[in-house]
């Protein structure tokens, strides 16, 4: 009985005191480059009043994000990940302090909206190439300050504090814009940066166990490649996520249904764009206490296949609440999603290819976040807003049903097994 309670514990990640220090550094980085891309889109749709200028957002973060994706993954599979921590979050703070001064009126004064817009631009695009060291590194980070047997308990918290500060981001951005204006809120950016740079100073150095070091590059990310490709699960859930968010951004538009739909201003704007981290959040505390492991394959599917359908409804929906309702239901689609995702990584990866396969994951799901935003701007531009999102909705339902159709084996698949084999490790 004991054992079973052993096996069964919510909170066994917790007991690391590295991994509550983790949880605080990551959630403020993530609480800081949410209200961060809130504050910056707020801005440019001010400036532009151009949905294809949101787009551009997305496009100008994922150029780099992609592009140095598999490198990046090189280098943290090579290198201590403390140290390289330390330097994604030095260049986060770099860029957040230069919007802070591009949204000063005492600094941007006799600037033109041109201007103070392709500088944006520019910061994001160096946002994208931090962010492509920022998660393979976290993700290998991970690993190393809790056991193996802890692996799916501690994705789990760690994908639970990720919503959280996707959570207050965009909806304290939302207040902060219109209490404290633009400036003042990427100043509070900048404080949560540095903040997380003090959390990150009670993690000790990790040892490096890469076998390979000094390997060549291409040999390297070769290697990545192929253990990616090669292992069908990691690859299917990981192109059926990328499609279901590239076609399913419609976040990115947030700004015009508030501004322009369903004319609610900043606070309306800040609670849209809470609602879908606040249902991910939920699901994945519930998911802390029942897990999603069993049966996991079918679940995913049905979890993205309701995200397609809640797209929609928001897209034809013209009431406040009812907007809010489906963006919240959405997020707990999408929760299940995040989860089992984590946890098939966190399962399925060796320890010394964790940068690499982390490297992959981005390319595939964490740029597909920006590459929606920019389909979701093309879209609206050339179709309209609302049945841009409609479109995207459709397309990730058909995306779901054509491969859980072509995809019996993933349709099957059970991580029992797997969280058995780790849970009896000691």
């Amino acid at each position: 009985m004991k054992n079973k309670e052993k096996k069964n514990d919510p909170y066994q990640a917790l007991r690391y005191r590295e991994f509550n220090v983790f949880l605080l550094l990551r959630f403020a980085m993530v609480f800081a480059w949410s209200m961060q891309f809130i504050v910056i889109e707020w801005e440019v749709y001010s400036l532009t009043k151009s949905p294809l200028s949101l787009g551009m957002i997305g496009l100008m973060e994922v150029i780099p994000a992609v592009s140095m994706a598999l490198f990046a993954g090189h280098i943290v599979d090579q290198r201590e990940k403390k140290s390289l921590l330390v330097k994604c979050i030095l260049g986060f703070s770099v860029i957040s302090f230069g919007l802070f001064l591009l949204t000063w009126p005492k600094v941007v004064g006799g600037f033109s909206a041109d201007i103070i817009l392709y500088s944006i631009y520019a910061l994001v695009f160096l946002g994208g190439l931090v962010r492509a060291f920022l998660g393979p590194t976290i993700f290998s980070l991970l690993s190393l300050i809790i056991p193996k047997k802890a692996y799916p308990n501690a994705a789990t918290w760690s994908s639970s504090v990720w919503q959280i500060g996707a959570v207050l981001g965009p909806a304290v951005a939302g207040f902060s814009i219109n209490y404290i204006g633009v400036h003042w809120s990427m100043c509070s950016v900048f404080g949560c940066s540095v903040f997380a740079l003090l959390a990150l100073s009670q993690i000790s150095k990790k040892p490096i166990l890469n076998p390979k070091i000094g390997e060549p590059v291409m040999e390297s990310l070769k290697e990545g490649i192929k253990f990616v490709f090669n292992n069908k699960t990691i690859l299917g859930v990981l192109s059926l996520d990328m499609v279901a968010v590239l076609f399913g951004g419609a976040v990115a538009l947030l700004p015009v249904f508030a501004q322009d739909i369903l004319k609610v201003g900043p606070e309306g704007f800040g609670v849209l764009r809470a609602a879908p981290a606040i249902g991910a959040f939920i699901t994945m505390l519930i998911s802390a206490y029942v897990p999603l492991y069993k049966k996991a394959g079918m679940k995913l599917l049905i979890a993205i296949f309701v995200f397609g359908l809640c797209i929609i409804l928001f897209g034809i929906s013209t009431i406040f609440w009812l907007s809010v309702v489906a963006l919240f239901l959405s997020g707990v689609a999408d929760g299940i999603s995040v989860v089992i995702r984590q946890t098939i990584l966190q399962l399925k990866t060796p320890d010394h290819m964790r940068g690499r396969v982390a490297a992959v994951n981005s390319m595939f799901v964490g740029s597909s976040n920006e590459l929606g935003a920019f389909e979701s701007g093309l879209t609206a531009k050339l179709m309209g807003t609302v049945t841009s999102v409609v479109f995207g909705g459709s397309m990730t339902l058909l995306t779901v049903l054509g491969f859980g159709a072509a995809s019996p084996t993933f349709r099957n698949l059970d991580l029992q097994k797997d969280m058995e084999d780790h849970q009896n490790m000691e």
